[in-house]
């Protein structure tokens, strides 16, 4: 079976395309993706998003089993946010656009900002992951995963990429940026909803 991914995120395909491997599933770029227009991602939950996603990419691929995820950091201090605007968190607040430092950098030190200013001390935090699949515009099935951790005062690691380097998990004493990919891909929320996923087509009759 090919299913085929609405990213061009290469780190992201490398971890989809290894763990289905084993599944007998093959993992594959949707075939003209560059070209085509990007869904609004306006919904209120990652699962939202995910789903119009799916939708929208699986109705300009007929016949293909198309899947999209959406992801990012729920903190309980800031009632969930950075939340669905993971990604355009300091884009959104207008926060250091003319800085000159990348949007990761600026999505981190908005965070700490924001996290200093709170009245709880509590920085539990955990990563979100949604998965949907469709096909001609039809939703076929929906995977979550989760993992759960705490934000950091100063960042550690140089594995990661987005909030990685402020994620730490406190049973391993490491954050999400300090860990092997390999590691990585068995504890991440991203792993956790694709595997899943992976468990739901093979009891599926797609």
């Amino acid at each position: 079976m090919k299913i085929y991914a609405a990213t061009s995120n290469k780190g992201k395909l490398a971890e989809f395309a290894t763990s289905a491997s084993g599944a007998g599933i093959e993992v594959l770029v949707l075939p003209g993706l560059k070209g085509m227009p990007e869904p609004v991602e306006d919904a209120d939950t990652f699962m939202g998003n995910a789903e119009k996603k799916a939708v929208a990419y699986s109705l300009l691929a007929p016949g293909l089993l198309v899947f999209a995820d959406d992801s990012g950091l729920e903190v309980a201090t800031l009632d969930g946010a950075p939340g669905v605007r993971s990604a355009r968190f300091a884009d959104d607040a207008g926060y250091g656009i003319h800085s000159g430092e990348s949007t990761d950098a600026r999505n981190n030190a908005l965070l700490l900002e924001r996290l200093s200013e709170a009245e709880s001390a509590d920085h539990t935090a955990r990563f979100v992951c949604a998965l949907a699949l469709a096909r001609d515009g039809e939703m076929l099935l929906r995977a979550e995963g989760f993992v759960e951790g705490e934000v950091l005062a100063t960042p550690r690691g140089e594995n990661g990429f987005g909030y990685d380097p402020l994620f730490l998990l406190p049973t391993l004493g490491l954050t999400a940026a300090e860990l092997p990919p390999a590691q990585k891909w068995e504890l991440s929320h991203r792993g956790n909803a694709f595997r899943e996923l992976l468990k739901q087509i093979a009891a599926s009759n797609l």
